[in-house]
């Protein structure tokens, strides 16, 4: 299938591993002009380098911790310099620590609040005059599926991602005359540094071995296994492409049928 996004412009959030870098991946293969952005810059030229040598992209490193707002205008500004426009935003960050209510201090809420929900809403702010003024634009939210099914131990997550599903649906509903389509993408279990970390801690919490609780969660999952990175970034490409022109507002979860709601 054509995706019709040869030459677009997308910038990917938290992308020097895991579901941003796939997702960077695939939208290069497709032949989009890439920003990738992520704290640790060694690794973050690593990654694009290897995107370079694997698809022949144009793709732009900045330094950004997301949670700082003046560090995504730079992200912005410096993509728009590059590329004179910006057509395509992936929001992502890693996610908060685990752990129970009474664990969390005021400040370990705002540090959420900022990871994970106010970086998309600052990402967004600043993408969103470019994308209206060329009547073209996709955002998308790598969220959680915690968004539709909490989850033990994950309150900061469930709590703050689900402020990006509210955020998209009214974004989707403003800006949908100006042709920018948005829409949320929930990982379930797919085999990142977040899922090794929270096997790790589930290890250490049920007094069980590393291998045995992967294996377990495999098993909880009905397709038997846990995801793999471009199993996501597949879908997310797709709703960054003109085959996607008739879905906005929309959350879907991938995660081989591991959440249990309807919708």
């Amino acid at each position: 299938m054509e995706l019709g996004i040869k030459n677009r412009v997308a910038i990917v959030a938290a992308s020097s591993k895991g579901l941003g870098k796939a997702t960077a991946l695939g939208l290069a293969m497709e032949g989009v002009k890439l920003t990738i952005c992520s704290r640790e810059k060694e690794a973050l030229e690593r990654t694009a380098e290897e995107i370079r040598s694997q698809t022949g992209a144009d793709v732009l490193a900045v330094a950004c911790d997301v949670s700082k707002t003046d560090q995504i205008k730079t992200v912005v500004k410096e993509t728009i310099n590059e590329y004179s426009k910006v057509d395509i935003l992936i929001n992502n960050a890693g996610g908060p620590p685990v752990g129970a209510f009474l664990d969390f201090t005021l400040q370990d809420w705002q540090k959420a609040i900022e990871l994970n929900l106010f970086s998309a809403i600052t990402f967004s702010s600043e993408v969103i005059p470019y994308m209206k003024e060329n009547k073209w634009g996709r955002i998308i939210n790598i969220t959680s599926y915690a968004v539709k099914q909490p989850v033990e131990g994950l309150l900061l997550s469930n709590t703050v991602r689900a402020g990006i599903i509210g955020l998209a649906k009214t974004l989707s509903n403003e800006f949908a005359p100006y042709n920018i389509l948005v829409n949320n993408i929930c990982p379930g279990r797919i085999f990142t540094d977040r899922i090794t970390f929270l096997a790790y801690e589930r290890a250490k919490k049920e007094g069980k071995s590393f291998d045995e609780v992967i294996s377990a969660m495999g098993s909880d999952v009905p397709v038997g296994r846990i995801g793999k990175p471009e199993e996501l970034a597949n879908l997310a490409v797709f709703l960054a492409s003109e085959r996607a022109s008739y879905i906005t507002g929309t959350t879907i979860q991938v995660d081989g049928g591991l959440t249990k709601g309807l919708m």
